[in-house]
């Protein structure tokens, strides 16, 4: 019992969804750092893109970059490292876990009464004690409840490694009867191609990065080099197909084709910048504390001219008024979806959502070409200066309401605690969602770990920030901020 116990312990922090500030302890660790390495920056309050550069005379190996990211994903840190996890205390002989079960007798343990039974391949495993830690929440896991968690995890495939699959073997009760029943197709068999220069963190769901050269390169992110951050599989969806429901408080249900999008409502066009609210974690896990969630790097992050209609347009055609006290929160839902037909889902408020000289936008096209699969074909929100996992792509429906999105992705992820939060007192609902982004920046070129024996070295990045707030000045130092130097800064033009 003990030794499960500590199993517990061990998942419950060592499955913790990202989507964070960043805390002081790990901001002041990350500027030791900079010192350390004989480089440091400071941005300025920021909110369109902006890439700079500056030159400075040192010998170095490596910078981090400038004004500290705070989006870095819900960042519940772990109480100990993932390799001081025990395996529990085995029991004297160990014949229990050999003992066959049929699936019948499985599919009797679908309670909390009758104790919660599920199977994994050719094992039968008791997870009743873990079911109310599953930091998925209890209702996704009981859905498996008496059955194969093989469907489940051939979905959610971060689950699928050596750790969790040698926590969920200290369950283990018994053997299936008659071997591995559960017929597992692969959801994310007819993935779109992706160019192979993006920096894979994740297949399944994929996730993956822009090349850092090219970020500092260029103001404008190819479509092909554009971070990508999927959290299902991709929906293939046939634009004449297209529906867009649009329901809720104080409006008028309706349902609008791409082809009403495209020619009913005025088009805008905007540049703006998406970042994933794990960008930059790395920096935690190398630096700081390590903390749970995608290992990227400084690439979750990518420009590109967003073609549309406004929301704001969209709503106000629906019959929704500026001044509606009934309605606080704009939902989107997406057609991506899991084996149970969940969608992704987010909110933003209102205020942004209807702000008269706002620029949330229903978009369909990307520097240009419509929107590939990946990001959103034929129609996604794109919501500029607020966290990437609220610009819900592949959008279905929309819903004015009183309340924010009730999606996992709103209520159980993507919010920020102090460093002493984790698994054992994280309370979810204590905590606001992420919204507006603070300024980030990061050092592009050269790469960390370059060795520069010139005297002058060129340092290339880029500075970002949320909230529509503008890049004013970076500040580069290459001797632990003794002197500095203004970078040169490229702008994304803006219109008023």
């Amino acid at each position: 019992m003990r030794g499960a116990a500590r199993a517990l312990a061990c998942l419950r922090r060592g499955l913790a969804a990202a989507a964070a500030v960043q805390p002081p302890a790990a901001q002041g660790a990350l500027q030791r750092l900079q010192l350390q390495r004989g480089f440091s920056s400071a941005g300025g309050r920021a909110g369109g893109a902006a890439a700079g550069a500056a030159a400075g005379r040192a010998q170095w190996l490596a910078a981090v970059a400038v004004g500290l990211s705070a989006g870095l994903g819900v960042q519940l840190y772990s109480g100990q490292q993932p390799a001081e996890c025990k395996a529990a205390d085995k029991k004297e002989g160990g014949s229990s876990k050999d003992r066959l079960i049929d699936k019948e007798e499985v599919a009797k343990h679908r309670t909390k009464e009758t104790g919660i039974w599920v199977t994994y391949k050719d094992g039968v495993y008791d997870v009743t004690k873990f079911v109310e830690q599953h930091p998925g929440g209890t209702a996704r896991i009981m859905l498996a409840a008496g059955g194969a968690i093989d469907p489940f995890w051939a979905m959610y495939q971060q689950h699928n490694t050596d750790q969790v699959r040698g926590i969920l073997e200290e369950h283990r009760i018994g053997r299936l009867k008659g071997g591995q029943t559960a017929q597992v197709t692969d959801p994310y068999a007819n993935e779109p191609a992706r160019h192979p220069a993006l920096i894979v963190r994740s297949q399944k769901p994929m996730n993956s990065e822009t090349p850092k050269e090219l970020l500092a390169g260029s103001l404008l992110t190819p479509n092909d080099l554009f971070y990508v951050r999927n959290h299902l599989p991709v929906p293939h969806i046939k634009p004449e197909e297209y529906r867009l429901k649009i329901e809720g408080e104080g409006l008028r249900s309706m349902e609008l084709t791409l082809h009403d999008l495209q020619t009913k409502f005025r088009r805008h066009s905007i540049t703006a910048t998406l970042q994933c609210t794990g960008n930059r974690r790395n920096d935690f896990n190398e630096r700081a504390r390590p903390v749970k969630g995608l290992e990227w790097d400084g690439g979750s992050i990518s420009t590109a001219v967003w073609t549309g209609v406004r929301l704001r347009d969209v709503l106000k055609a629906a019959g929704l008024e500026d001044d509606d006290a009934n309605v606080n929160h704009i939902q989107f839902e997406g057609y991506d979806v899991d084996m149970e037909k969940t969608c992704y889902g987010a909110s933003i408020e209102v205020e942004k959502a209807m702000d008269p000289h706002g620029d949330v936008l229903l978009a369909f096209e990307m520097n240009g070409a419509p929107l590939p699969a990946d990001h959103g074909f034929p129609v996604r929100v794109v919501v500029p200066g607020v966290a990437g996992c609220r610009s819900v792509k592949w959008l279905a429906k929309i819903v004015a309401s009183d309340e924010e999105s009730h999606s996992f992705w709103q209520r159980r992820d993507y919010k920020a605690f102090s460093p002493s939060t984790d698994w054992d007192n994280v309370d979810w609902d204590a905590a606001p969602s992420i919204q507006n982004m603070p300024v980030t920046s990061h050092i592009c070129e050269p790469a960390r770990g370059a060795v520069v024996d010139d005297d002058e070295v060129t340092v290339k990045g880029y500075a970002w920030s949320g909230g529509g707030q503008g890049i004013i000045r970076v500040d580069v130092s290459a001797d632990g901020g003794k002197t500095w130097h203004d970078a040169q800064l490229q702008k994304v033009p803006q219109k008023r």
